[in-house]
């Protein structure tokens, strides 16, 4: 069986994974096959891209997570290979020397060792290697902004970043030897951003990862007593530049990823080789907890936390089952709005996210009245209790006041892809496939079907420009309201359509700018109320509330409140399930393409029907 590199992470998450795991101890010094060992990474792959994917999703917060791998999801393993397969190609740019990066044969290079009886054992996504130094590279299908974006201010309010790039490799500028980093940032901020990358369940997950695998190359060479050789190792994470433009230039219809103009390539390195140094003795103390737990095998309760990692796609598959699953699923105490900063308790404690459930306050209603101190809090409590609605009707009409006719309810469904696809994309642009759009001309004047507008890109090929034709066909940009549930989503996509689009910029751009959020009216838009006349307190107040919301106002929550409608009942049933048959129009047949075809069509038509009838009961409501 062997411990491999991501069973090491599993197990040593928390004491009880690997009693509910139920490894057997005396296999743990077998040999494991290479080809158990890849289906075992490509699982942890998918699961990657996915919550990059989620994690870039207009749905992100309410998405049905995906915890098994089943054939749809292969399509993602065709875009994770693309990536190591560019990382691979611009590592020998990068560095010189070759690189082996083949992905679905031994010749990626493998370490082992073995120690009290357990055998520990990695391959490397990127061996790269010539006669002075090793590379080992760890390739990640997230974006450098992760880690650009690890900023410090100065006295004079400008923001610098904690990295230096150099020759397509970003550096720690503290490690930088000649690096004026004082004059930029004070150098205590500079470290406490630094620190982040040592969270390996938020932002230091990968370095954690890159950190266990330069800890099983290490002690194989400690095995074998020739340390002097791990002098020429240095450790890096290639993930995708953020700022990389693709240019449109295919041969045999498969892009080539040139440098961009701005000689941006598609894959970025950072070099760890300090960090996941200076995490070698915590990889160590993981080591030494782990084979506690495989001899104590406890699989009794333990602390919920950060490891959990809670609401979040590599969510540990055993919290909603175990773990979590006396977490109600409505109004539990985590369902109170706006309330990342927790509750302060009469000693003044503050208590919030998963410690509120270890400490026994399950439910909306554990929570202590004197807990209780904003107006938004009280009101959820008021409305669980009664089972009533809060309904501010001045607020709503005078929203419903400021939308113009005809109203354009518009709803995209996009792909998120880690590599660009088409011209003028970034990695992870959210790419129109699908719109749905109903045109309500007077207030309650719409047909389900024949006020509809459905455009769904029939092939993977780029039929943006089709998008934004019939889009522009059926909307006067001049007029009418721009309406959808997260408005900012709409309009970020169109935005983008018109800096990709240059020739139809100025029509796209009026549409934008003639947003409305169906939000505005459920929860608040602060700066428009104070703008119609509504004091600051109330402003910043929602407008409707009901217990049915648990916490939540995403359009799954919202619709059940005011419509029968249901999203059970369909094929595609969110956006990700959406974006998954979209990613696998290529393997279909003919016969099963126009019936997935016809269910996205479907999927997208109720979200923007749904926001019909919600804007209408919202009228009924208030009249």
């Amino acid at each position: 069986m062997a411990i491999s590199k991501t069973k090491f992470i599993n197990y040593t998450k928390c004491p009880r994974y690997c009693a509910l795991e139920k490894v057997k101890k005396d296999r743990l010094d077998a040999d494991v096959s290479f080809l158990e060992y890849k289906e075992e990474e490509k699982k942890a792959n998918i699961s990657e891209i996915l919550g990059s994917i989620i994690e870039n999703s207009e749905e992100n917060d309410e998405t049905v997570l995906v915890d098994k791998v089943n054939r749809q999801l292969e399509a993602m393993m065709d875009y994770y290979k693309q990536v190591e397969l560019e990382a691979g190609k611009i590592s020998e740019k990068t560095f010189g020397g070759k690189s082996k990066y083949f992905e679905d044969t031994k010749n990626q290079e493998e370490f082992d060792f073995s120690l009290n009886g357990i055998k520990y054992l990695c391959y490397v996504d990127i061996y790269n290697e010539d006669e002075e130094r090793i590379n080992i590279i760890e390739v990640k299908a997230t974006t450098s902004k992760k880690y650009t974006d690890l900023k410090v201010g100065n006295k004079g309010g400008l923001k610098y970043s904690i990295w230096h790039k150099r020759n397509n490799i970003f550096k720690l500028k503290g490690e930088i030897s000649d690096y004026p980093l004082e004059e930029e940032m004070p150098l205590k901020s500079y470290e406490k951003e630094r620190q982040k990358l040592f969270d390996r369940y938020n932002l230091g997950q990968y370095v954690y990862d890159l950190a266990v695998q330069r800890y099983f190359i290490e002690h194989e060479y400690i095995e074998s007593n020739n340390t002097e050789n791990l002098k020429k190792f240095n450790y890096y994470l290639g993930v995708l530049n953020a700022n990389y433009i693709f240019d449109g230039t295919y041969v045999d219809d498969k892009p080539v990823y040139n440098p961009d103009k701005r000689g941006n390539e598609l894959i970025t390195f950072f070099d760890m080789n300090e960090i996941t140094k200076e995490y070698q003795e915590i990889v160590n103390q993981d080591r030494i907890k782990l084979e506690k737990y495989l001899e104590e095998m406890d699989a009794s309760a333990c602390l919920l936390g950060n490891q959990c990692s809670y609401k979040k796609q590599n969510c540990c598959k055993y919290f909603n089952y175990v773990c979590g699953k006396e977490i109600p699923k409505k109004n539990s105490s985590l369902d109170y709005l706006h309330n990342g900063f927790g509750f302060v308790k009469e000693d003044g404690e503050r208590i919030k996210g998963l410690e509120l459930i270890n400490q026994g306050y399950m439910k909306m209603m554990d929570i202590p009245d004197e807990w209780i101190t904003k107006r938004v809090h009280e009101i959820q409590r008021e409305c669980l209790v009664n089972q009533s609605q809060y309904i501010d009707k001045e607020k709503i009409k005078a929203g419903l006041k400021v939308i113009q006719y005809p109203i354009y309810h518009l709803d995209f469904e996009t792909m998120p892809c880690p590599v660009p696809r088409f011209k003028g994309e970034w990695p992870y642009i959210q790419s129109p496939f699908e719109f749905s759009l109903h045109i309500e001309r007077e207030p309650g004047l719409c047909d389900k079907y024949q006020d509809n507008i459905v455009f769904l890109a029939k092939t993977s090929n780029d039929e943006r420009e089709d998008l934004i034709k019939t889009l522009l066909k059926y909307v006067d940009v001049n007029k009418g309201t721009l309406l959808a549930q997260n408005v900012s989503f709409e309009k970020g996509r169109i935005r983008e359509l018109a800096q990709i689009f240059p020739e139809y910029k100025e029509d796209l751009l009026k549409l934008e700018q003639r947003g409305f959020d169906l939000l505005w009216l459920l929860n608040t838009n602060s700066k428009m109320y104070m703008d119609l006349g509504f004091s600051e307190e109330r402003s910043k107040l929602f407008n409707f509330y009901d217990s049915r919301l648990s916490g939540s106002y995403s359009i799954k929550k919202t619709l059940p409140v005011f419509s029968n409608l249901s999203y059970n009942d369909l094929v595609v049933k969110n956006g990700t399930e959406a974006i998954i048959e979209y990613a696998n129009y290529n393997k279909m047949s003919k016969e099963e393409l126009a019936l997935k075809q016809e269910a996205l069509a479907e999927y997208c038509r109720q979200d923007t029907w749904a926001m019909v009838e919600i804007l209408q009961s919202l009228r009924n409501i208030v009249k």
